[in-house]
């Protein structure tokens, strides 16, 4: 069931259901907020042991840039976790706060863009995370 509330900015007019959706503010319950808080943790592990791999077989700076694809998707993990926001599910134009793998569709097209916007948001900001992180491995004394 879809109510009429307030947005956290104040406007009135914008979506949100009981379960707990806003639009570009939350799309995930507990369970995908776990899920996506794992992926981090992996992503996390991922990180330290390729780039440990890559030292042991001592890997020249530039091949150590590769840190920075798992170093991203575990920025990306740990940001939808905390921000209870999947941008993939942002950019598909649906959420869940049920049960892993169900979903419901956004209905009103101001808050599917508010949801891309917000799913671009996570993307560039995971990237920019993972370009550092590769920066950073690349140019450490290994």
């Amino acid at each position: 069931m879809t109510l009429m509330t307030s947005s956290a900015a104040g406007t009135p007019g914008s979506l949100a259901t009981r379960s707990g959706y806003e639009p570009g503010t939350c799309n995930i319950g507990p369970a995908e907020i776990a899920r996506r808080r794992m992926a981090g943790h992996v992503g996390v592990l991922a990180t330290f042991v390729l780039l440990a791999v890559l030292a042991a077989i001592g890997a020249p700076p530039p091949a150590r840039l590769l840190v920075g694809l798992p170093a991203a998707a575990a920025a990306s993990g740990y940001l939808q976790a905390w921000l209870r926001f999947c941008a993939g599910f942002g950019s598909r134009g649906v959420y869940n706060f049920g049960p892993l793998g169900s979903t419901e569709q956004v209905a009103d097209a101001t808050a599917r863009r508010r949801d891309r916007a917000r799913a671009r948001q996570i993307g560039l900001a995971s990237l920019a995370v993972g370009i550092v992180v590769a920066a950073v491995a690349a140019v450490l004394p290994l």
